[in-house]
């Protein structure tokens, strides 16, 4: 049963002033009104609800007459119910949640009996879906994510029509109040991990996520200052509505075009729809260039340098590696100096306006790296090996597994520089052991090679037909491991 929780329009005006301050924000709306003989007070948000809606809604009550036979004003929310059929109307018993509801763009109204309602006639500003940036396809569909969380939830349930779809809905920060959505497929995803991330959100305490994503992915995963990523981000709409059929969560956060994708592995950041889009065996080919393209970004460098400074590893036919001049610079300083002066060229590139950015690449690129040369300041073979090992770095489609991979080539060249040989496979085997030690929500991060499970790698190195009998992965737990 509903209660009133207000005596009337002018004591929930008075209420609505001291929250939000009578003209001191001009995108609050507040306007006294008539649904055909109720007095009814109306809050909303400018920007946030469609106006043309509301209009055709306000000008209909005026045209026509209620079909509700009243008794004493105790009819009201029968009333609403009965005249907006195709719109959601909520009744509420609790001022802060009504609020909270005209803060997220719902119309806010107000009977004089007192009952609070909200109709849902939001029209968040934004653009329209297209292809994200990140992960481009050759062949495939060109709509992604938004900052819209309504268009992006859309977008799933398009491609998933089963019942078995849930998006949870929750606010989250005290002052922020980010609406997050916990999507899933209700039988294929584990019921312990979607409970993990219940309880994890529930023990969110802030005033805001600034961030959207990236502040939800540190406060749900205590990430402090691990190098790697501990979820999958994706912009894409079918790699989202993929892994939740495959049994994985995905959470969608309003304002953010990306969606955090869970549990993941090192392997799901080395993937991209691009391999699903071309023939298994061309897949396959990509597949293996790409995680070929992983481990050469993380020594290359590092290995070039140990066989220039220990010339007595160096094999016969591997002679014509190592500079004929070392310069006036040391050769270690050079290499970090290079490695250096991409990533502010990459910087450069993102806050440069793009018709300057061409131009801007190539004079840091001809210009800048040639004199360099001329100089002394590098060699050629430390440009050459610097730009090949960003190219590898570039090919990964996870640009915070791209960031972690420079964290570890450098830390590898440090090691390499103080105690040569012994120090660049110890470094290997210290990065390998730190990478086997990371858990996420319980799962390995790097299954399933270590714990080692040949079909599951098998599947991972290879892209197999899809008609081939796939199941779901080991790690997301799923109740029904068989996909047919």
């Amino acid at each position: 049963m509903n209660k009133s929780l207000f005596t009337n329009i002018l004591d929930a005006e008075s209420f609505v002033y001291s929250k939000f301050g009578k003209g001191e924000s001009f995108d609050v709306g507040v306007k006294n009104a008539h649904i055909w003989s109720i007095p009814t007070l109306f809050v909303y948000m400018n920007g946030l609800i469609d106006s043309t809606t509301l209009t055709q809604i306000l000008t209909l009550t005026q045209s026509t007459q209620s079909n509700m036979k009243r008794k004493n004003e105790i009819d009201e929310i029968e009333a609403m119910n009965s005249y907006f059929p195709y719109h959601s109307v909520t009744v509420f018993d609790s001022k802060d949640a009504w609020l909270s509801a005209i803060l997220s763009g719902q119309l806010g109204i107000v009977t004089n009996g007192g009952f609070v309602f909200t109709i849902d006639v939001r029209s968040y500003p934004g653009r329209q879906p297209e292809e994200p940036d990140n992960e481009k396809v050759i062949r495939g569909s060109r709509d992604g994510f938004t900052e819209n969380i309504l268009q992006n939830t859309a977008l799933v349930r398009r491609r998933i029509r089963d019942v078995s779809l849930r998006f949870e809905l929750t606010q989250l920060s005290t002052r922020g109040k980010t609406d997050t959505v916990v999507a899933y497929i209700k039988g294929l995803a584990n019921e312990e991990h979607i409970e993990y991330i219940r309880e994890r959100m529930k023990k969110i305490h802030h005033d805001g996520l600034t961030m959207t994503d990236k502040s939800l992915e540190e406060w749900l995963f205590k990430q402090n200052f691990h190098p790697v990523p501990f979820v999958r981000y994706t912009e894409r709409a079918d790699t989202c509505a993929a892994h939740l059929l495959e049994g994985h969560i995905a959470i969608i956060v309003d304002t953010s075009p990306s969606v955090i994708l869970i549990p993941t592995t090192i392997f799901h950041h080395l993937q991209h729809a691009e391999e699903y889009r071309q023939a298994p065996l061309i897949g396959t080919l990509v597949r293996f260039m790409r995680f070929s393209g992983f481990l050469l970004s993380l020594i290359l460098l590092p290995f070039w340098y140990l066989l220039v400074k220990e010339t007595g590893h160096t094999p016969q036919f591997m002679s014509y590696i190592g500079p004929k001049e070392m310069g006036n610079v040391p050769l270690f300083a050079q290499i970090m100096i290079a490695d250096l002066g991409l990533e502010f060229l990459r910087l450069a590139a993102i806050h440069t306006p793009t018709p300057l950015s061409t131009a801007m690449g190539l004079v840091a690129a001809i210009v800048i790296g040639q004199i360099a040369i001329d100089v002394g300041l590098w060699i050629p073979e430390v440009v050459l090996y610097t730009a090949v090992s960003a190219i590898f770095t570039f090919a990964l489609p996870s640009y915070e597994l791209s960031v972690a991979a420079k964290i570890f080539r450098n830390m590898l060249l440090v090691a390499t520089l103080s105690f040569g040989s012994n120090g660049f496979f110890i470094g290997l085997l210290l990065t390998f052991m730190y990478l086997v030690s990371i858990k996420p929500m319980g799962v390995p991060y790097l299954w399933p090679l270590v714990p080692f499970f040949p079909k599951a790698l098998a599947r991972i190195l290879i892209r197999f037909p899809s008609s081939n009998g796939a199941v779901r992965p080991f790690i997301v737990n799923s109740p029904q491991r068989n996909r047919s």
